[in-house]
């Protein structure tokens, strides 16, 4: 390092350790869920298909879904866990325990209310949401509307619960509860779709929200929550108060979300599942990665926002944010890389069997690649809204949450002025939405703290995409040698033509990321040692990597 060069201000090692501990556990919470997300897909493909009963069913789990995003689920990072946090100090406990129990009592309150409404007026409700369907889809989505709709109360309390977890740093069960969900799903369709058809999706859905507060439960062991209420608490204050622009932001994120479901139905009876089908890949990568690495950082991010006004607090709070993005891109690029270019037998490995056609594989790996255009752009937005709600800005993502949508109106309905609407004009048009979030907020955090100039993140991303490109050469290369010498039919082939081009990317790729020199490459080949209790090396002992 040449002599005068001060360099910008990083958390301390211990810290960057417990960020990397807490991703690890998020991340591998996020790992199970995904996969058992994917078997939720795979096993409603091959009972269900590409068809409208399938779109009935995600809008029957669409509407509990957007519920919970308005009532808790997007007070989790914006306000739960930062208020949670101020209050986790042992000599604040007893206030967090009172806050908490007033929070359940109030919610199950107000749910228990909404959900009769849900119930009276699903016909209403699934109209809005899919107008577009068939008569008889839409009366299917009617029906199974009222059976999920009692999964709002567990998912709003799984939420809070969730929330008062990771403001105590206790991250393991609130990491599982997406995958038990997900579990449940697959166990009871399994069990029961003989039986009940895709009513059991239904009934798994509704499963699965229940056995996410269940699993959390051992976790507040000692805790002393009660059922006695404090409605004057000064922290339900502060939290309406961070809800108050987040609500306008779900408000207008529900819009744009029914909006697109509504416009869907109306390219297609089949639409729906189709969309959800190509999400959940990549949801994927978005889980395992972004969100696991933006929930890690949130409680420190929370507390480095106390000492904003002192340089070094500015300092640490950037720095910390900065290696968040770091370790998102140099994980994000290649895994979005190799999906788009094994997209086809990623497809057809996964979903292609059953009542799943070649046909509906062919539309989802169309869909599925212009949906990637936008993933790198979601996973780094992710910790900078996260960053905002750590500084009790939620003001700023509302704001561009709005700007965000109108983006998307402009992209999925200015070809209808000279064309019918098409599937692919809804895709392209949430990938603008998602970019423009994104861009707008890296500007917001340039204008309001500096930026992230003189931390690398504009460098990692570059580095991460040369390396990505020999994985995408490598994995190209793995598919036409396996055209070349044939592939064997049926599952084996199937699987080999995943494997073998994916094994040679992802060899390629870890080949050019340690040449290239990235510090968080680092940090996660030690941590991959340490797990596989080979020597770490000197510098990442040092380093505390």
């Amino acid at each position: 390092m040449s002599a005068g060069f001060a360099p910008r201000a990083e958390p301390p090692p211990s810290e960057l350790s417990g960020i990397a501990r807490a991703a690890a556990i998020v991340g591998l919470g996020n790992v199970v869920s995904r996969l058992l997300g994917m078997a939720r897909e795979i096993v409603k493909a091959d009972l269900f298909g590409a068809t409208g009963q399938v779109s009935a069913f995600e809008v029957a789990a669409i509407v509990p879904t957007m519920l919970y995003d308005l009532i808790v689920g997007g007070l989790v990072s914006s306000a739960l866990v930062p208020v949670f946090s101020d209050y986790a100090a042992p000599e604040r406990r007893d206030e967090l325990w009172r806050l908490v129990s007033t929070l359940v009592g109030l919610v199950v309150g107000v749910l228990t209310i909404l959900v009769l409404l849900v119930e009276v007026f699903a016909p209403q409700v699934t109209w809005l949401v899919s107008g577009g369907l068939k008569p008889e889809s839409l009366a299917l989505a009617t029906a199974l509307l009222r059976l999920t709709a009692p999964a709002v109360i567990f998912l709003n309390l799984s939420g809070i619960l969730a929330g008062l977890l990771y403001a105590l740093k206790r991250f393991s069960l609130p990491a599982f509860t997406a995958a038990i969900f997900n579990g449940a799903i697959v166990v009871v369709a399994l069990l029961l779709a003989g039986r009940i058809g895709i009513r059991s999706l239904a009934v798994g859905l509704l499963a699965g929200a229940a056995f996410q507060v269940l699993l959390q439960l051992p976790g507040l062991r000692r805790t002393r929550l009660s059922f006695a209420f404090n409605w004057r608490h000064p922290a339900l204050r502060r939290i309406g108060l961070l809800y108050v622009p987040i609500v306008l932001g779900l408000v207008v994120d529900i819009i744009s979300r029914t909006l697109s479901y509504n416009l869907a139905s109306r390219t297609g009876d089949a639409s729906i599942s189709l969309m959800r089908y190509a999400t959940t890949l990549t949801q994927f990568p978005l889980g395992l990665v972004a969100t696991a690495v933006s929930v890690a950082i949130l409680p420190t991010l929370s507390r480095q926002a106390a000492d904003l006004d002192a340089r070094r607090g500015r300092d640490d709070f950037i720095g910390t944010l900065a290696h968040g993005l770091r370790l998102v891109l140099i994980l994000i690029i290649p895994a979005t890389v190799g999906l788009f270019v094994l997209a086809q037998p990623i497809v057809r490995l996964i979903f292609e069997h059953g009542d799943f056609l070649s046909t509906d594989t062919a539309t989802t790996v169309v869909v599925l690649r212009l949906y990637l255009l936008g993933v790198i752009w979601a996973a780094i937005d992710q910790p900078l809204i996260f960053a905002f709600y750590a500084r009790k800005d939620t003001w700023s993502p509302a704001i561009v949450g709005v700007v965000g949508v109108g983006f998307y109106l402009v992209t999925a309905l200015g070809p209808t002025l000279v064309r019918p609407m098409q599937l692919s004009d809804l895709v392209l048009a949430n990938v603008v939405q998602l970019t423009s979030h994104a861009l707008i907020m890296l500007y917001l955090l340039k204008r309001g703290m500096g930026g992230l100039g003189g931390h690398a993140v504009g460098m990692t991303a570059i580095k991460s995409g040369l390396a990505s490109a020999g994985l995408a050469a490598g994995a190209m290369g793995g598919l036409w040698g396996m055209a070349a010498i044939g592939a064997p039919n049926g599952l084996v082939g199937e699987i080999a033509l995943v494997a073998a081009p994916g094994g040679v990317g992802l060899i390629a790729y870890v080949a050019l990321i340690a040449l290239l020199d990235v510090p968080e490459a680092r940090m996660l080949f030690a941590a991959v040692k340490t797990r596989l209790w080979l020597p770490r090396t000197k510098e990442a002992s040092e380093t505390g990597e």
